[in-house]
């Protein structure tokens, strides 16, 4: 009579933190640095729109806690949405969300736990700081963050919305902060959003360019499977470029924001810099370099010019 091993053999499963960590990288938590430098730049320069000197650790605390609920909530809900198209897709199928490493129900529970948490948070705008304006737009930014994941379905434009997601980050901020003190916007942070809602389709589009066959045989949309990579890293690199005529603007003040001094301009010539050699790595016979451009050269531009524009605005007399 043979014997179920499995049956008597106690199966080793992954501890917590291992768990934790396949989670983490399910969802590139890493990736945070992209547009956590942007909130929180818009922070400091609310900040000094009330005349504070700084925000205050409370504000950025709840700003930084919001940053990543909302950043889990929307990665854990693409890696659930899109698991059966990831299955199919080579570069995608060893996802722990594809190969049940992290089971549906875990991302469910986990997606529950972020939003209740997430307005929470923003609640405390209002009971500590008085602000009411973060829990009111609280549900209305988890859709917009969510609704990202379903654009590729049905337009090619999905990278701008992508852009669109990530360019409340610095608009979420200052809401936090100038509300109810002053004006709910200001040009300034608005040049500032503009400038994240083109970096984002520029370095989107150019990791879309490992999947363009995978794309056109799931009917799924983008930009390189629409219009092929050629035609794609010349839209990418429109991209690129007006986010340096909007870094320009933000840093000159234009509008009657805050003009910045030569430490912003290290970190601007820095961004120009960065972004020139990303587009670089990139060739029409050539897509290999592309995970060292979306993640390397990105990452740089986020934590530089984060670095160098807070300090900008806490030096500025």
């Amino acid at each position: 009579m043979m014997t179920d091993l499995n049956a008597v053999v106690p199966q080793n499963k992954p501890g917590v933190v291992k768990r934790l960590g396949t989670f983490l990288e399910m969802i590139k938590f890493s990736h945070s640095i992209f547009a956590m430098p942007f909130a929180l730049i818009a922070a400091f320069l609310a900040a000094r729109v009330i005349d504070l000197v700084w925000p205050g650790w409370i504000r950025l605390g709840l700003i930084v806690v919001c940053m990543v609920l909302a950043r889990t909530f929307a990665m854990t809900f693409n890696r659930l949405v899109d698991r059966n198209f990831d299955s199919r897709n080579p570069r995608a199928m060893r996802r722990p969300s594809v190969t049940g490493e992290v089971s549906v129900a875990f991302m469910i529970g986990t997606l529950v736990i972020c939003g209740l948490l997430f307005i929470g948070a923003t609640l405390l705008f209002d009971l500590i700081l008085g602000n009411i304006y973060p829990v009111v737009l609280a549900v209305p930014v988890l859709g917009w963050i969510a609704l990202y994941s379903m654009t590729k379905r049905f337009t090619w434009l999905c990278h701008f919305f992508l852009g669109s997601s990530l360019c409340l980050a610095p608009i979420s901020a200052w809401i936090a902060i100038v509300p109810p003190h002053g004006p709910v916007l200001g040009v300034q942070v608005l040049l500032l959003a503009g400038a994240v809602l083109f970096w984002l389709p520029g370095f989107d589009i150019l990791y879309a360019l490992q999947d363009v066959e995978i794309d056109r045989k799931e009917k799924l949309f983008s930009l390189p499977a629409r219009f092929g990579i050629a035609e794609s890293l010349w839209i990418s690199r429109a991209c690129h470029f007006l986010v340096i005529v909007l870094l320009l603007a933000f840093g000159l003040g234009v509008g009657g924001g805050l003009p910045l001094g030569p430490v912003y301009w290290l970190g601007f010539v820095a961004v120009v810099l960065l972004l020139t050699i990303e587009q670089s790595l990139v060739k029409p016979n050539d897509i290999s370099k592309v995970n060292l451009a979306f993640m390397t050269m990105n990452g740089l531009v986020g934590l530089i010019f984060g670095l160098t524009t807070i300090a900008a605005i806490l030096l500025h007399q």
